[in-house]
């Protein structure tokens, strides 16, 4: 009898521990959101202030690092459709989120001295934080920096690479 109890106890616990590493590690799937199928509700069977109408609120996910990239010795900054997008995604993020902050770092390449780089990094953050702030995201949600030429994410040696360390890093964090 005693061996039968082990060895129950043994298969249920191999099985919790393999499954959870299937669907946890393999498929990566307990740390997704869940998401649901609502479909369109009667209004004639709630009232206005039904709590179930009340927590349909749009619940908003973080949005990825964007990058922006700049000419050679530019701090202009000009929208498109994606930056837009990006921008009302990250707004609604930080509404409902009260701890998250923008963070702006502004890069460059390594052509000029480094107080030069420096101070055009940060201007280049600037003239992104000048836009959000347009776009209504308070100021107090956002901080920039600037790092100048001191983290190339390539080679300075070749236009290429020069091109491609001109930019502007917008991150949200939770704090």
């Amino acid at each position: 009898m005693r061996t039968l109890i082990i060895g129950l106890i043994t298969f249920l616990a191999w099985s919790t521990l393999s499954t959870y590493i299937y669907v946890c590690v393999v498929k990566g799937l307990c740390d997704e959101p869940i998401s649901m199928q609502i479909s369109e509700v009667n209004n004639d069977s709630f009232n206005s202030n039904n709590m179930i109408q009340d927590s349909l609120v749009k619940q908003a996910v973080m949005p990825k690092d964007l990058i922006i990239y700049f000419d050679f010795d530019k701090s202009d900054f000009t929208s498109n459709a994606f930056t837009d997008t990006y921008i009302d995604e990250s707004s609604l993020y930080l509404n409902q989120n009260t701890q998250a902050k923008l963070s702006i770092t502004g890069h460059t390449d390594a052509v000029g001295t480094k107080e030069y780089n420096q101070a055009l990094g940060y201007r280049r953050a600037q003239s992104l934080q000048r836009y959000f702030e347009k776009k209504g995201v308070l100021a107090n949600k956002m901080i920039i920096t600037s790092k100048g030429e001191n983290n190339p994410v390539d080679d300075n040696n070749s236009e290429t690479g020069r091109a491609n360390n001109r930019r502007t890093v917008i991150t949200i964090k939770n704090q």
